[in-house]
C-alpha cells in the first residue's frame, strides 16, 4: 500500500525521541562536525595481500595542497544501506528481475548490517524499513510494480534527508545503492545540489546500472542518465556495477563496506569555508583507494 513517504517515516522514527527534533539536531551535527577537523570515509585495499592500510601509505591533497593526515582507523562498524529501486513504467528490467536484485543484498550483508528498501516512480515508496531479515525482504518486494515516470533525484534526496540523516552523526557507514539507469523525469530537486548534499553528508552512492532507456539522448538542463550514475558514484566515493552481474555486485558492495572502509582525519590547511574544496587521495604502489571528490562549501 502506498503511503505518504514522510508520514510513514515520522511514525517509524517517533520512537527515537521524536523525528523532527532528531532530524534537526542530526543535521546540525553533520554540518558542523568538521570544525575541529575533517573526517573522510575512505575505501582502501591492497591489490595483493591483506595487510591493513597504514597512515603512511596514503597522501591527501585538498585544492592541490598536501594535507597532513592526523589519523587513519579501520572502520569495522555495521553498514546502513538504502536500496533505491527504479519502479517506473519504462525501466528495462522486469519486476521479477528487480525483485531478484534486491534479494541478493539480503543474502550478502554482514552481521549487524541493515537494509532499507525504497521503490520510486513519481513518488518514493517505502517497501521495507530497516531490517537484516531476508524473509522480510523476500515478502516486501512482492509489492514492486512498474508505473509512472522516474523522479530519481527527489527519491534520492528523500532517502538522504529522511532515512539516513536521522542516523547521524553516530552512524558514519551509510550508503545508497541506486538500482536504475540514472534517468530522471520531473524531479524538483536539482542534480548539482543533490550531489553536493550527498558529499556534505558523507553518503556513499553505489549503483547497479541498468542500460540507458533513452539511448544516450540529449537531456536539457541536466546530465544524461549514464553521466548521472557516473557522477553520483565516483564523486561520492562509490562505484557502479553492471545490473546483469547483480549477485557479484551485491557481494562486492557488502564486502567493501565491511572489509575495506577506513576513517581518515585531518586538519585542513589553507582552506576556506566559502569555497568548494576538491579532495584527491593517492596511495603507495599496490594499494587501491577511493573517497569522495569534494567538500562543498560549509557556508551557504
Amino acid at each position: 500500500m502506498r503511503i505518504g513517504f514522510k508520514s510513514a517515516l515520522v511514525l517509524f522514527f517517533c520512537t527515537l525521541v521524536g523525528f523532527d527534533a532528531a532530524w534537526a539536531q542530526s543535521r546540525r551535527n553533520v554540518r558542523t562536525s568538521e570544525e575541529g577537523g575533517t573526517i573522510l570515509n575512505v575505501t582502501a585495499w591492497r591489490t595483493a595481500g591483506s595487510e591493513p592500510i597504514r597512515l603512511e601509505n596514503l597522501f591527501l591533497y585538498e585544492n592541490s595542497i598536501e594535507q597532513k593526515i592526523k589519523n587513519l582507523t579501520y572502520d569495522a562498524s555495521p553498514a546502513r544501506i538504502v536500496l533505491l529501486v527504479d519502479n517506473s513504467q519504462t525501466v528495462r528490467p522486469t519486476v521479477e528481475q528487480l525483485q531478484a536484485a534486491v534479494r541478493e543484498f539480503s543474502y550478502e550483508i554482514y552481521e549487524g548490517d541493515e537494509l532499507f528498501v525504497i521503490a520510486y516512480d513519481e513518488k518514493p515508496e517505502i517497501i521495507q524499513e530497516w531490517t537484516d531479515d531476508a524473509k522480510k525482504i523476500e515478502a516486501s518486494v512482492a509489492t514492486f510494480r512498474k508505473q509512472g515516470n522516474p523522479h530519481l533525484f527527489d527519491a534520492l534526496d528523500a532517502a538522504r534527508r529522511e532515512v539516513l540523516l536521522p542516523l547521524m552523526p553516530g552512524t558514519r557507514k551509510t550508503a545508497v545503492v541506486v538500482i536504475g539507469d540514472g534517468l530522471d523525469r520531473g524531479s524538483s530537486t536539482q542534480f548539482d545540489r543533490l550531489l553536493a548534499d550527498l558529499q556534505s553528508d558523507n553518503i556513499t552512492v553505489y549503483a547497479l546500472q541498468i542500460p540507458d532507456r533513452t539511448g544516450g539522448a540529449y537531456r536539457r538542463n541536466q546530465p544524461k542518465p549514464a553521466q548521472v550514475i557516473k557522477q553520483l558514484t565516483e564523486e561520492s566515493g562509490g562505484k557502479a556495477f553492471d545490473f546483469e552481474e547483480t549477485q557479484a555486485a551485491a557481494k562486492a558492495i557488502c564486502d567493501e563496506l565491511r572489509k575495506n572502509r577506513y576513517l581518515l582525519s585531518y586538519q585542513p590547511a589553507n582552506s576556506s569555508s566559502y569555497d568548494a574544496r576538491r579532495v584527491f587521495i593517492v596511495a603507495d604502489e599496490g594499494i587501491a583507494v577511493r573517497t569522495k571528490t569534494a567538500h562543498p562549501p560549509n557556508v551557504k
